[in-house]
């Protein structure tokens, strides 16, 4: 998830007792529940489970289509965002979608009616629901911003493994990135990565006018000039008087 700059707080496993629905993007609630349709015909009772990129996949796909019959706009974030653009399957611990904070009550209830446990933790700024044992963080204030109708207008339809939904676009996944950075969270190894990959997808300029001048993002954006992953900013010519 994309964390606060001073967020240390912790993480709990909660694990949801939830039967597997269909993959099909499109899925179907049923009295309040989740349509149950095995992921596939064949598959018996020796079938290999899953490791945990393919775990945290599926259970974005199933509450991104959820979220499609919500109604209320979203967006997918975080590292199945970055896959979703082309970066390496190399998930991390959950999954992230931002919504708006008007929507977030509405959207907490409509998932619970779909039989997925959401709980508000003392975070804020986000509400936590579990599905298919996997934990999803519902974002609605990104790096100290709320999440806007604008942002997610700015999402693009992208195909997750086969289900299409909104994600986050390149450079508002760098911004949000480089906005966390702080003196208590500053992993540049982690995000230097999604740099390299994206790098031709992102609108480095509106990044600088974004992020430039606060120290961390200004060292990050160093940083990516001397490893050549972006040009050097052009100097500013002087206004002779």
């Amino acid at each position: 998830m994309t964390q606060h700059g001073d967020d240390t707080a912790g993480r709990r496993s909660d694990v949801a007792e939830l039967h597997l629905a269909s993959e099909e993007p499109d899925l179907l609630l049923r009295g309040g529940a989740l349509a149950h349709d095995s992921l596939t015909d064949d598959a018996g009772p020796e079938e290999l489970p899953l490791d945990r990129n393919q775990a945290i996949l599926r259970a974005a796909k199933r509450t991104g289509a959820l979220l499609k019959q919500t109604g209320h706009p979203f967006a997918l974030a975080g590292s199945v965002a970055v896959y979703a653009h082309g970066g390496a399957q190399n998930l991390q611990h959950d999954v992230d979608f931002c919504i708006r904070p008007e929507d977030a009550e509405a959207v907490a209830e409509a998932l619970r009616e779909a039989g997925l446990p959401v709980r508000r933790p003392p975070e804020d700024w986000l509400l936590k629901a579990t599905c298919l044992g996997q934990q999803v963080d519902l974002i609605f204030e990104l790096a100290h911003q709320p999440v806007t109708t604008e942002l997610l207008g700015r999402a693009q339809n992208l195909s997750v493994d086969s289900v299409h939904m909104p994600v986050l676009s390149p450079t508002d996944l760098m911004r949000s990135l480089m906005a966390a950075f702080s003196e208590h969270h500053c992993d540049f190894g982690a995000v230097l990565p999604i740099a390299r990959t994206l790098r031709e997808k992102i609108d480095w300029d509106g990044v600088r006018r974004t992020c430039a001048g606060a120290p961390m993002p200004d060292a990050f954006l160093y940083f990516l000039e001397r490893l050549d992953v972006i040009p050097p900013q052009e100097p500013r010519e002087e206004v002779s008087r």
